[in-house]
């Protein structure tokens, strides 16, 4: 699994108009992306990660201050744009695949005690954020 991770003042996802996942105050957008072989287990890994990560202001994490996460599904992050001027998106994972894994790493987030918004699997989301500081990590699990 991979992960872009920003510290964010705030965060919403749009779809269709509609808003369909928001976090009003500082906590983290996370984008996700699922390769072929990715498991429940490395969905929990990347929940713990993500919830006890300390890049929020103070050197505090999520579960430090109680802030909340935005996380929405993010398969280009398997693209490969290596060769030529078209990324291919062979690495990454089919959607029965990967949303089961993406909705695994919101559901573990949940039961370690965060506030989890998201966007709508597969859709054409409109995403905006305040970035803070500017923030943003790469994880890979």
């Amino acid at each position: 699994m991979r992960a872009v991770v920003q510290r964010v003042s705030s965060a919403s996802v749009v779809v269709d108009g509609a808003t369909v996942g928001a976090i009003d105050e500082p906590g983290l957008l996370v984008l996700v992306g699922v390769t072929h072989n990715d498991t429940p287990a490395e969905a929990a890994k990347l929940a713990a990660k993500l919830w006890g990560l300390r890049i929020l202001h103070g050197e505090k994490s999520c579960s430090d201050v109680g802030a909340p996460l935005l996380v929405i599904s993010q398969f280009t992050l398997y693209g490969d744009a290596r060769k030529g001027r078209r990324p291919t998106w062979q690495a990454a994972a089919p959607g029965p695949v990967a949303e089961p894994l993406v909705e695994a790493v919101c559901a573990e987030l949940r039961a370690l005690g965060a506030h989890v918004e998201t966007g709508v699997f597969g859709a054409d989301m409109k995403v905006s954020l305040t970035n803070d500081g500017p923030i943003t990590l790469i994880l890979e699990i």
